[in-house]
């Protein structure tokens, strides 16, 4: 692959086979993403898939973030060229202690191998979350009983919920290199898009959801009425998200910025 021009950006997508990692690859190569050209390496934890537009990829990446031998053996001599890392990988678990130990280990891995040389290039980290941190842990089986709800819309100051979140612990690990570097959150609601991939994947979910009740001859109805009912729900598209995040990286603001989207 080529080396990477000193004076343009370099982008590193963490977790760039999920569904916003595949849009933000191609916007980034667009003649019209804002700072570009980008020269743009990706991360995953397997090799691409085939439906992958891997030609879009100046470098690909088949890395374990949670092994920090590893990360820094890889990212370490990239460091004096990534400029931009966009933050999409995600590990899941029911328990929202195991999720903030194993996604603040990742993000730290990354982030210690890309900054620990005295020549390191990286300015902006673009980190992806989402309305959980609004929510708090809804999965773990036993916080999610004690938890109030809060309704929408949600506003990106509202004060954190006392709960374990691994969002928070991302934000904070972020907010521990703000003297060096510049950082944006997004926490994006409903997205959909098209990667098998993605662990959360509405478009699929309700895919498969109209196979099953076409096979049983069953109604075909929107499967969360009781939420949507009294609520609202809100569905953001896998380019919008990518556009964003192009955006906000290449803006220059005077206090973090974290968008709802």
């Amino acid at each position: 692959m080529e080396q990477a021009n000193p004076t343009l950006p370099v982008a590193l997508i963490v977790g760039v086979t999920g569904m916003v990692g595949v849009a933000l690859t191609e916007a980034l190569n667009k003649p019209t993403a804002l700072g570009g050209p980008w020269t743009v390496y990706g991360v995953s934890r397997r090799p691409l898939p085939t439906w992958f537009p891997s030609s879009l990829l100046n470098k690909h990446m088949i890395l374990d973030t949670l092994n920090q031998q590893q990360t820094h053996e890889i990212l370490s001599p990239l460091s004096s060229q990534i400029t931009h890392v966009f933050w999409l990988a995600l590990q899941v678990n029911e328990s929202e202690q195991v999720n903030i130990s194993l996604n603040s280990t990742m993000l730290s891995n990354v982030l210690n191998a890309l900054t620990s040389s005295p020549t390191s290039k990286l300015s902006h980290v673009t980190l992806q979350t989402g309305t959980k941190q609004y929510l708090g842990p809804v999965f773990d089986p036993i916080l999610s009983t004690q938890l109030v709800p809060r309704d929408p819309p949600f506003i990106e100051d509202y004060p954190r919920l006392p709960f374990p979140n691994f969002y928070y612990a991302l934000e904070d690990i972020l907010a521990s290199y703000s003297n060096s570097l510049t950082y944006s959150v997004h926490r994006a609601s409903l997205i959909i898009g098209a990667s098998t991939r993605s662990f959360y994947n509405l478009l699929l979910t309700l895919a498969v959801y109209a196979l099953v009740c076409k096979h049983q001859n069953y109604p075909f109805r929107y499967p969360w009425v009781l939420v949507a009912g009294k609520k609202f729900s809100k569905i953001f598209k896998k380019i919008t998200c990518s556009r964003e995040k192009n955006v906000a990286c290449k803006k220059v603001y005077s206090d973090v910025k974290k968008i709802n989207c």
